[in-house]
């Protein structure tokens, strides 16, 4: 159970690199627009991460719960990421899209490292 977890956390990880390596190229071009590495990166989080809370939800420990609040934001926040990205992947992104899509990718970073 403890490999399955670290290799889902590992693609988890490796999504949110992609995604955010993907963003960083974007911004540095004169036409950005939505490269495979962000659409694939946010696939990635999304399945991994759906997987990862129902590993977790698995679990009968008293010791642990699973945050379905928390859960509940990132899911949010991932969909709307790959909703912007799968609307949005034949046009030049404008810059304030492509400014949300990297915004709302650190803030899910940020809510899966300082909520609770």
């Amino acid at each position: 159970m403890d490999f399955l977890h670290n290799v889902l956390t590992f693609l988890h990880l490796l999504g949110f690199a992609s995604l955010f390596a993907g963003f960083l190229i974007a911004v540095r071009g004169q036409a950005p627009a939505v490269n495979s590495g962000m659409l694939h990166g946010a696939l990635t989080q999304l399945v991994t991460g759906v997987l990862l809370v129902g590993l977790a939800s698995g679990i009968k420990d008293d010791d642990f719960t699973v945050d379905n609040t928390k859960i509940g934001v990132k899911l949010l926040v991932v969909l709307v990421i790959t909703a912007l990205l799968l609307v949005n992947r034949k046009r030049v992104l404008s810059r304030g899209i492509l400014m949300a899509i990297g915004g709302l990718t650190v803030l899910n970073v940020g809510i899966a490292v300082f909520w609770g």
